[in-house]
């Protein structure tokens, strides 16, 4: 015991010349007790560590003696002490299916696997290894604290168990009494079950969606602790900003089937127990999803296929690896362009009014007809077959709207792979007091242009190279998130957050397919604009969707009690998205150095939210107090009025 605490002694939070704590003398107790249990003292407790604190004949300053004290047990009627001992596992017990009701049952069934002893009343449902990989309690190992959390931490990651139970008795065959048993009892849960859920979700796209799902879950399915489960979903909502010619109230539909297995493990050819060791809690996700979308006006088929790898590099630190994802996205109905991109079409028949030549392209009241007239018109335009120049302002719109509108009805495909790690100091649910980091980055289709030029295939007219007749994307992309809470007394907390993110396209691409793009404003955005609705940089979000390929978000949020489980919350959130280094020439839209900084949008405002304990309720009232899009002199406070607020609806804080 003396040349265990000598080996910590010199961290001691107890220190000469610090101020007196009574913090300090409690941490230390900790302290010292976990070393120890973590080094095989089984019987230690905190209470066997004590302070003799002298102020005798001293101003303003203590002597402090630190005791640990022997042993103390009950013998009969008498009370005994002796020296702490060190106690090794002689034995490692695994019960595989064990149960309160049968606990008297006879074992029928037992293997032994690198020292472990599995047994079970019936026949033994597991391949050793998926429960010995679990297990960090070793025989000839010392007792410790540390290895029966990561061990019951583990087995409830499997999620084939119920949380499971770690025991520890004398081991009678030694005659030392220095020697431990552990007995490690394991619930099976159900090997099937079925799952419904109805949701009513809001969304940056519905305003109401309703939403079905049903799955099913079937454990230890290849018996060594694998998940599988298949799931089927159905969703219908209402949307305002979505094409609606027949005026339906629920105009949106979506229904898709997804199948996910997970190993926990590790799923490789070779082992990584050298660079991933069993105790980060490794796993590998396979799955794959198919999605239909209907209603919406460009109608979409979405095909996914993922496999990650997952794990806990510390305590707090999570770390996901996508050895590959993709993403399939078919539309459907691509000719219906133009009734979901209201703003474009209206910019196009505009111009049409002006310069169309051709009576047939044009309806009754002189509108250019969806899809004919559209799309003769911009090949006339763009044929050179109309009074407009290349040069002119109206021809180069035309040619902006027209590769939009390829850009958002081609078909994507996009093969990526990407590394995330997320850091958090927050303990609990009620911790207010914490930090939270994450960072990523993806790269696509990379591999694919490696093989093809590796390969001598040929490029299209275009100039790239496709897969499957589809021109595949290729691009990099990183993402910062960092949140900050600060609780200044209780009730009152102040958060913050920053987030900045780019995509640059190359290679294959000239620009970032719709679906890795970045918006901005909504509920868990800048709040005082609509989802969408604000940017690219100073343009006035003249589209009916606007998105581009970088992003910078900043907020932050003084939150405090009102009365009873009602919240008030006072924020502010600024920031914007530009196109850069992309097929983009709007200066207005486009990130151009530190003077485009000057385009981050400044919104303001306060909240109301009702805590139900397992949620928040949450309403956000933004105000427009800078708006880059506005002119010179009429940026600041002229939108600042509840005429032009946005009101916002959400689930739980926005961060």
């Amino acid at each position: 015991m003396d040349s265990l605490y000598e080996t910590i002694k010199s961290n001691s939070l107890v220190k000469s010349g610090n101020q007196y704590k009574t913090t300090d003398f409690e941490a230390e107790k900790n302290r010292i007790t976990t070393h120890f249990r973590n080094n095989g003292v089984y019987f230690f407790q905190p209470t066997y560590v004590n302070f003799d604190i002298d102020t005798i004949q001293k101003e303003n300053k203590a002597d402090i003696n630190l005791i640990i004290n022997n042993y103390s047990y009950q013998d009969k009627d008498s009370t005994r002490t002796e020296p702490f001992k060190i106690y090794k596992i002689s034995d490692v017990n695994i019960y595989t299916d064990y149960s309160p009701t049968k606990s008297n049952a006879k074992i029928t069934d037992s293997t032994t696997y690198k020292n472990f002893n599995l047994y079970s009343h019936e026949k033994l449902k597991y391949k050793p290894h998926a429960i010995t990989d679990a297990i960090f309690i070793t025989k000839g190992g010392l007792f410790a604290d540390n290895k029966t959390v990561l061990t019951t931490r583990y087995l409830n990651n499997l999620k084939i168990f119920n949380y499971p139970s770690v025991q520890y008795e004398i081991d009678p065959r030694d005659t030392t009494y220095s020697s431990l048993i552990a007995k490690i009892y394991l619930t099976p849960r159900k090997k099937y079950s079925f799952g419904t859920s109805l949701d009513i979700t809001h969304s940056n796209i519905q305003d109401i969606g309703i939403a079905l799902s049903v799955s099913e879950t079937i454990r230890n399915v290849f018996n060594g602790a694998e998940t599988l489960e298949a799931s089927i979903r159905g969703n219908i909502g209402a949307s305002k900003d979505l094409a609606n010619p027949n005026n339906r109230f629920f105009n949106v539909a979506e229904y898709g089937i997804d199948l996910k297995l997970n190993v926990p493990r590790i799923f490789m050819p070779f082992s990584t127990d050298k660079i991933i060791k069993k105790s980060m809690i490794p796993s590998t996700l396979m799955a794959i999803g198919f999605a239909r979308q209907t209603n919406i006006g460009l109608d979409k088929e979405n095909f996914t296929g993922a496999f990650t790898y997952n794990w806990t590099p510390k305590k707090n630190n999570t770390a996901r690896f996508d050895l590959f994802n993709a993403q399939f996205v078919q539309n459907l109905n691509p000719n219906n362009y133009f009734n979901v991109y209201g703003s474009s079409y209206r910019a196009l028949n505009e111009i049409g009014k002006t310069y169309n030549t051709e009576p047939s392209y044009f309806n009754d009241t002189t509108d250019l007809i969806i899809e004919t007239g559209t799309s003769g018109f911009i090949n006339n335009v763009l044929s050179n077959n109309t009074a407009l120049a290349p040069s002119d302002k109206a021809y180069q719109a035309v040619k902006s709207i027209e590769e939009r509108r390829l850009r958002l009805t081609e078909n994507d495909f996009i093969l990526a792979t990407s590394y995330t790690f997320t850091k958090t100091t927050k303990t609990d649910l009620l911790d207010n007091n914490f930090y939270l980091f994450k960072t990523k980055i993806e790269s696509a289709g990379s591999l694919l242009s490696l093989i093809a030029n590796t390969t001598n295939q040929v490029e299209n007219k275009n100039g790239k190279f496709q897969l499957f007749n589809l021109e595949y994307s290729e691009y990099i992309k990183t993402e910062f998130d960092y949140i900050k809470h600060w609780e200044l007394s209780k009730e009152k907390v102040f958060a913050v957050r920053t987030f900045f993110g780019i995509a640059i396209p190359f290679g294959n691409s000239n620009y970032i397919p719709f679906s890795r793009s970045y918006f901005s404003g909504g509920s868990n955005d800048n709040r005082a604009w609509q989802p969408y609705s604000l940017g690219p940089g100073s343009s006035g979000a003249k589209d009916d969707f606007n998105e581009a390929n970088m992003k910078i978000a900043l907020s932050s949020e003084f939150r405090f009690k009102i009365l009873g489980e009602l919240k008030g919350a006072l924020f502010a959130d600024a920031g914007n998205i530009w196109n850069v280094f992309d097929n983009v020439n709007d200066e207005k839209s486009t990130f151009n150095g530190f003077k485009s900084l000057k385009d981050i949008a400044l919104g303001t405002g306060f909240g109301l939210r009702y805590d139900l304990s397992f949620f928040v309720i949450r309403f956000d009232f933004g105000f427009k107090t800078y708006n880059p899009a506005n002119e010179p002199g009429e940026k600041w406070f002229r939108e600042y009025n509840f005429g032009n607020s946005v009101l916002n609806f959400g689930i739980n804080y926005p961060f």
